[in-house]
């Protein structure tokens, strides 16, 4: 009985892990005004009423899924920006920005204040409902 303890404690840990994990990503959480991001930081233009600023990475296959979802939702919107930076790359703006993992979408408004934050693969519904929470 001593032996399976040790198993009981690992399995319950991880299993504790596992629901905080699959809590935590993708879904969109609303941020507070930690300050402006401009188009300088990001080398692109910002959307005229909201931008979506993904960062990936190369080797991330929820990046690219990511990278098609938000693509295939902003196609028709043209005051929609879809800004996709490499994390890599971009070392210093992802330590600006607190960016723990990719894919990181941030929902930011005309000005460039982050208004939420995808951490993972969000949904296409929620992708949707955040950007029209975008006034």
């Amino acid at each position: 009985m001593e032996s399976l303890l040790p198993i009981v404690i690992v399995l319950a840990l991880a299993s504790a892990y596992g629901l905080w994990h699959k809590r935590t990503r993708g879904k969109i959480v609303v941020k507070s005004d930690k300050g402006l991001i401009t188009a300088g930081m990001i080398g692109s233009e910002l959307g005229s009423r909201a931008t979506l600023l993904q960062f990936s990475s190369a080797f991330c296959g929820p990046c690219r899924s990511t990278r098609l979802l938000i693509e295939d939702v902003t196609a028709d919107m043209v005051d929609v920006a879809h800004v996709e930076v490499d994390a890599e790359a971009n070392l210093e703006l992802v330590r600006t920005l607190d960016i723990r993992s990719t894919p990181t979408t941030l929902f930011l408004d005309s000005a460039g204040h982050e208004v939420g934050r995808a951490v993972g693969a969000p949904k296409r519904d929620q992708v949707v409902k955040a950007i029209a929470a975008i006034a």
